[in-house]
C-alpha cells in the first residue's frame, strides 16, 4: 500500500474512534477528552501499542511518581501511599475516563508545596555551623521519602545546607585568589559575613523557585501526568501542548542571537537536547547534550535557579546580544556540577553542514570530512543536502591525492534517513542500506541504486554515544558491507522512527470547542541494518573501540524510561566489499599497541574513571573544613587533564586549496576555519583514526 494511502486509512480510522468510541458520562472535560484521544491514536499508530492492564498501569505510576517529586522534598511517604492506592487502577480509570487519580495527587502537590515553602524560610533564618561532621545524599534514587514532616524538614535542612556551603566555599576560593594577586580592590569578608550572604543568595534562589511553582497550573501538571502515559509507551513518544510544540527542539540560535543549544523540559529539569553545529556552545565546547541546566547568570550578575521554570522563561533568561557573556551552571551527566561561561553569537549558518581538511601526519595525506547532521532540503526550497555536499568534499579531498578519507559523526543526532542512503551509495556500488518496519507488514528496504562509487580508498566512521538515528544507520551500512573500519564508542542506540499527529485533525465537529488540543510526537516504525539486526538499544559496536571519558558511564537509549526492545528481522540480500578487504583483526591489535601507550589515551581513560567515581559518590561532606579541602583536591588533580586541551605533536591540519581560494577574501571565514582547526589538533580519536588509515594502505 502507497504511503498516503496508509496515512488516509489510519486517519479515517482514528476519526471514526473518536468519532463513534468515545462513550463519555455526559459532556466530556476537555482534559478528559485528550487523555482519550492521546490514548485511542498511540494504540491505532504506536509501533508497540500497549495493552491497557495492571502491568501497564503500574508503569504509569511510577513514572508519573518519579517525575511529580523526583527529588522526594515534597511528598512525604503517607502521601505516597494515598496515591499507591490507585497503583493497579489507573488503567481503569483511562478507560473511563476519570481524572480521580490526577486530581488526587494535584491536590496533595499543592498542598505539601505551601509547607515547603515556610520549611526554607525558617531554616534559612538561622546560621549554619560548618564545623559539625555530618553529611547528605544528593542522589534522590539513594534515599526514600520523608516518613514525617520532621524527617521532610530534616533533609530541606541538609540540602540547604548544602547550598549554602557550596557558595561559601565558592567567596573563599575567590578571596584567596584575590589576597594572592595583592588586589586591592577586592573587599574581604569574615566568614561569618560569607554565610550570611550565602544564606541571602540561596532563600533568593527558593523565593524564586517556589514563585514559579506557585503559577504551575493545572494543565502544566495535566501534561506531566499525560506524559507518563505516553512515556509508557517509549521514551520518544511525548505530548505535547499547543505552545510546547512551539518550543520543541527550539534553538537558541538561528536567527537568534544566542548559544546555539537546544533544550527540553523535562522532569521539571531543562535539559541539552543537542548543540547546534557551528554555534558558540559547540566551539566553546563544554556544553554537551545530556547536561541539566541549574542556574542562569547574565556575566557577573547573580544566578537565577531555572529548576522548575518553563522552558519559553529559560531560553529568554540565555538568549541576549552578540557578545555578551551568559553563565551557565550545569549538572554534568557524570553528576558533577560545572559552571560553563559562553559568549553569545550569531550561528554561522556554513558551519552546520560537510566540511572538509587535510589532515598530515606520518608523511601521510588523509581526508577529513565532519558531518554535525544529516542536513536535508525536507521542504524543497532550494536547501542543501548533506549527501551532496559529502560527495563534493569527496571529489575536492580525492583531487587533493589523499591517502584515505575519515567520515567523522560523533555527536551527530541524525536527520534525514533519504540522505543517509543515497550518503552510503558514495563509498559502495548499488544495494541495500536500511530496512524501515511499521508495526505491520513487511520490511521496506531502502536502497542505493546508482552503481557510480565517488570513493573507493581506506575509510574510517568515527562514532561516539552521541551518534544517533542517521548516524547509526550510516555507520551500520559501512560495517555491514565491510566497507571501512567505525571507531571511537557503541553509539547512542536509537532505532525508532517518530511523526508528529496533531490532536485537532481527528477531532469530530462536536466538540470543535475544544481547540486546540495540542500534539503527539509518535513512534511509528523502526530501522533495521540490512543485516537484519535492529539498532534500537545496541547501537553500533565500533571494529576498534577508543578510550573514552564517558566509557564507564551507563549511557544512551538502554537507560532511558521503558526503551523499545531489540529485535532483528530477515537480512537483505546484499553483497560486502571485495575491493581491498580490511584486516579488521590487525587493524584492531595494532591500534590497541598504540592507544596503550599514547599519553593523551591514558589520561582520558582515567579521566573516565574519575566521572564513574563521581557518578556514583553522591554524599557529601557539609563540614566546610573538609568540603573545601576535597575541592582544592579535586582542582588540582583535575590540572593534569590540561594536556588533553592542547595540541598534539605530529598532527597539522591544513585546507583544501579550493577552499583556501575561497576563503582568501573573507577574513572572518578564515578566522573561523583556524579556530576549527586548533580544536582538530588537540583530538586524539582523530590522531588515531589516521593512523589506522595508514595501517589500511
Amino acid at each position: 500500500m502507497k504511503p498516503f494511502l496508509i496515512r488516509f486509512s489510519i486517519s479515517v480510522c482514528l476519526l471514526f474512534l473518536i468519532t463513534s468510541c468515545v462513550l463519555f458520562q455526559g459532556p466530556p472535560s476537555k482534559d478528559e477528552l485528550i487523555e482519550d484521544m492521546l490514548i485511542q491514536n498511540l494504540n491505532a499508530t504506536h509501533f508497540n501499542p500497549q495493552e491497557l492492564n495492571d502491568t501497564f498501569s503500574v508503569h504509569v505510576f511510577n513514572l508519573y511518581l518519579k517525575r511529580l517529586d523526583y527529588n522526594k522534598k515534597i511528598l512525604l511517604r503517607e502521601d505516597v501511599d494515598k496515591l499507591a492506592a490507585y497503583k493497579y487502577k489507573i488503567d481503569d480509570l483511562v478507560k473511563q475516563n476519570s481524572l480521580e487519580f490526577f486530581n488526587l495527587s494535584l491536590d496533595i502537590v499543592t498542598e505539601r508545596t505551601k509547607e515547603d515553602q515556610q520549611y526554607y524560610h525558617d531554616i534559612l533564618a538561622v546560621p549554619f555551623d560548618f564545623s559539625a561532621d555530618e553529611s547528605v545524599e544528593l542522589d534522590p534514587e539513594k534515599f526514600s521519602y520523608a516518613a514525617n514532616k520532621t524527617e521532610l524538614k530534616e533533609a530541606w535542612r541538609k540540602y540547604l545546607k548544602y547550598q549554602v556551603l557550596y557558595r561559601v566555599n565558592e567567596m573563599q576560593t575567590e578571596q584567596e585568589k584575590a589576597l594572592a594577586k595583592k588586589d586591592s580592590v577586592f573587599k574581604t569578608k569574615t566568614p561569618a559575613e560569607m554565610e550570611a550572604d550565602a544564606r541571602k543568595k540561596v532563600l533568593k534562589t527558593e523565593d524564586e523557585v517556589f514563585d514559579r511553582l506557585n503559577k504551575v497550573d493545572r494543565d502544566d501538571r495535566f501534561t506531566l501526568y499525560l506524559n507518563a502515559i505516553v512515556g509508557v509507551f517509549d521514551p520518544h513518544t511525548e505530548y505535547f501542548r499547543p505552545i510546547e510544540r512551539e518550543n520543541f527542539d527550539m534553538a537558541l540560535s538561528g536567527q537568534l542571537e544566542g548559544i546555539g543549544a537546544q533544550l527540553q523540559e523535562k522532569e521539571n529539569e531543562i535539559k541539552v537536547s543537542s548543540i547546534v553545529p557551528g554555534s558558540p556552545s559547540w566551539r566553546q565546547g563544554k556544553l554537551k547534550a545530556g547536561d541539566i541546566i541549574q542556574k542562569v547568570a547574565q556575566g557577573a550578575g547573580e544566578p537565577v535557579e531555572v529548576t522548575g521554570m518553563k522552558l519559553d522563561n529559560v531560553i529568554k533568561l540565555i538568549r541576549g546580544k552578540k557578545g555578551t557573556e551568559v553563565r551557565l551552571t550545569v549538572k554534568k551527566i557524570s553528576g558533577g556540577i560545572e559552571v560553563i561561561t559562553i559568549i553569545r553569537d550569531i550561528v554561522v549558518l556554513e558551519e552546520t553542514y560537510a566540511h572538509s581538511n587535510l589532515l598530515k601526519t606520518n608523511g601521510e595525506t588523509i581526508g577529513y570530512i565532519k558531518l554535525p547532521s544529516f542536513y536535508a532540503d525536507f521542504n524543497k526550497m532550494g536547501g542543501r543536502s548533506c549527501a551532496t555536499d559529502v560527495k563534493k568534499e569527496l571529489i575536492k579531498l580525492k583531487s587533493e591525492h589523499v591517502d584515505g578519507v575519515v567520515l567523522d559523526l560523533r555527536d551527530n543526532g541524525g536527520g534525514s534517513l533519504g540522505d543517509v542512503v543515497d550518503m552510503a551509495g558514495l563509498f559502495i556500488d548499488k544495494g541495500p542500506v536500511v530496512q524501515v518496519k511499521g508495526r505491520s507488514g513487511p520490511a521496506s528496504v531502502l536502497a542505493d541504486k546508482d552503481e557510480a562509487i565517488v570513493y573507493d580508498g581506506p575509510l574510517v566512521v568515527l562514532v561516539n554515544t552521541g551518534s544517533a538515528s542517521a548516524s547509526e544507520i550510516m555507520a551500520a551500512a559501512i560495517q555491514d558491507y565491510k566497507r571501512g573500519i567505525i571507531m571511537g564508542s557503541t553509539t547512542f542506540g536509537k532505532g525508532s522512527v517518530q511523526q508528529f499527529a496533531n490532536l485537532d485533525d481527528y477531532l469530530n465537529v462536536n466538540f470543535a470547542a475544544f481547540k486546540p488540543l495540542g500534539s503527539v510526537k509518535v513512534t511509528r516504525s523502526k530501522f533495521y541494518r540490512i543485516n537484519g539486526g535492529a539498532t534500537q538499544l545496541k547501537g553500533v559496536v565500533p571494529e576498534i573501540v577508543l578510550p573514552d571519558r564517558y566509557m564507564y558511564l551507563d549511557l544512551g537509549e538502554r537507560e532511558l524510561d521503558y526503551p523499545m526492545k531489540w529485535d532483528e528481522i530477515s537480512k537483505a540480500s546484499y553483497s560486502t566489499w571485495k575491493v581491498n578487504p580490511v584486516n579488521y583483526s590487525k587493524l584492531r591489535k595494532s591500534s590497541e599497541a598504540r592507544t596503550k601507550e599514547n599519553e593523551s589515551f591514558k589520561l582520558i581513560a582515567e579521566e573516565a574513571q574519575l566521572l564513574k567515581h563521581q557518578k556514583e559518590d553522591t554524599k557529601e561532606t557539609l563540614n566546610l573544613e573538609k568540603y573545601s579541602a576535597q575541592q582544592k583536591a579535586l582542582v588540582e588533580s583535575n590540572k593534569k587533564f590540561d594536556m588533553l586541551n592542547k595540541e598534539i605533536p605530529g598532527l597539522d591540519v591544513a585546507s583544501l586549496t579550493e577552499d583556501l581560494h575561497v576563503m582568501a577574501a573573507d577574513t572572518s571565514k578564515m578566522a573561523r576555519e583556524k579556530d576549527f582547526q586548533k580544536r582538530l589538533k588537540k583530538d586524539a580519536e582523530l590522531q588515531e583514526a589516521a593512523n589506522v588509515i595508514k595501517d589500511m594502505k
